[in-house]
């Protein structure tokens, strides 16, 4: 009602008094405090996650054959790899002959091997040019073995690469790249050779461990498994769950099955504000909220008009022509406007009532910060 009458009267209104009704539309707006946030049950399985139950990474160093001419030319490790794989098919390079390879390229491969994968499985393998290769377009992978963390060999790679990007260049020099050429996937390219022990189904206990520390959250993923499986789960810290399950892999995944798709209420995150200095961007979660607290902000704007001017001399006087300097020095401040709040808003209505005043992100970012020293903000605030 009072924004739809000021916005009726405000064409009659002097400059000074429509200012003061945009800040008599943002006190208003802050007068409300904001209503409680409706709290959604997620399943446990959005939550957190088995300990044990992830992917590996897997990496290996290999050789991509068939560039047009695109390859490493005369590094020597590519040089060493080429021997290597010429000593695989019987083939011996003689010592002291540099084959100046430009169709080939030294590459780094990598794969993420997922939980349970078994011998015979295939998957995905991204391959990223390791020395000056100028594009692997074209290319393809000889076989190359991938090794886990522990120095095992757990898949093998080899196939035609699938390069998104693209390389060219003129007679002149002139080059014209689209995307990483550089980089390339095998769909399908790596075979695994040997599979990962978890100890799913020979542990006598199986954590259940929770994406973000919260003790409240972790209490009430206990609760609920505990009401319909009485007795399974105990709270080893804020993050860990320990789970009873029975033996046998059949009747475990049957029971973890079933604790996935169970229905919980997670805690209310704490009270977090993220602030980028850089952009101006600032990222509030509903937790957020603030004590009484009174803001004056003013913003100081120097001017500086620099004018030069070319004199010329007059006719027959033997002078020089000079450039003589015309400076112009201004200062304006801005009326500034004392903002008022009561206790309970919250900061995303600050946030809002700020911007109708006309606030850069510069200045919101600087008067966040003085609320958090002055204690009138009670949240935690990172500054990236």
């Amino acid at each position: 009602m009072l924004n739809s009458m000021l916005q009726a009267i405000a064409p009659f209104l002097p400059s000074r008094l429509r200012e003061g009704r945009r800040l008599a539309a943002a006190l208003c707006a802050l007068a409300v405090a904001l209503a409680p946030a409706v709290v959604h049950a997620e399943r446990v399985r959005d939550l957190g996650t088995f300990q044990g139950v992830r992917t590996n990474q897997l990496t290996g160093y290999g050789l991509v054959v068939g560039l047009n001419g695109t390859g490493d030319d005369s590094l020597e490790y590519v040089t060493q790899a080429m021997r290597g794989v010429s000593g695989r098919v019987g083939v011996q390079l003689p010592p002291g002959v540099n084959p100046a390879l430009k169709n080939a390229a030294a590459v780094i491969v990598t794969v993420d091997l997922p939980a349970f994968a078994k011998p015979g499985q295939r998957i995905d393998v991204t391959v990223s040019a390791l020395g000056k290769a100028k594009s692997l377009r074209g290319g393809a992978l000889i076989m190359t073995p991938l090794y886990g963390a522990d120095g095992q060999i757990y898949a093998m790679s080899q196939g035609n690469l699938a390069v998104g990007g693209l390389g060219i260049s003129g007679a002149d020099g002139s080059k014209l790249t689209v995307n990483i050429p550089t980089v390339g996937r095998i769909a399908d390219g790596a075979s695994v050779e040997r599979a990962v022990a978890t100890g799913f189904d020979s542990a006598d206990l199986l954590r259940w461990n929770l994406f973000q520390s919260d003790f409240l959250t972790a209490t009430r993923v206990r609760d609920a498994i505990n009401r319909r499986w009485p007795g399974t789960a105990s709270v080893e810290d804020g993050v860990t769950l320990a789970l009873r399950l029975p033996a046998g892999a059949d009747a475990r995944a049957a029971m973890i099955a079933g604790i996935e798709m169970l229905d919980v209420t997670p805690a209310e995150t704490a009270a977090r504000v993220i602030v980028n200095s850089r952009t101006g961007t600032v990222v509030i979660n509903s937790a957020v909220r603030l004590y009484p607290a009174a803001i004056s902000h003013g913003k100081l704007t120097v001017r500086v008009d620099e004018s030069p001017k070319v004199v010329q001399p007059g006719p027959l006087s033997r002078g020089q022509t000079q450039v003589q300097q015309d400076s112009t020095l201004s200062a304006e401040e801005a009326g500034d406007s004392v903002v008022h709040f009561k206790p309970g808003a919250s900061l995303a209505r600050l946030v809002d009532a700020l911007n109708l005043l006309g606030t850069s992100p510069s200045d919101l970012v600087a008067i966040l910060e003085a609320l958090k020293q002055a204690g009138a903000l009670k949240a935690e605030m990172v500054v990236i």
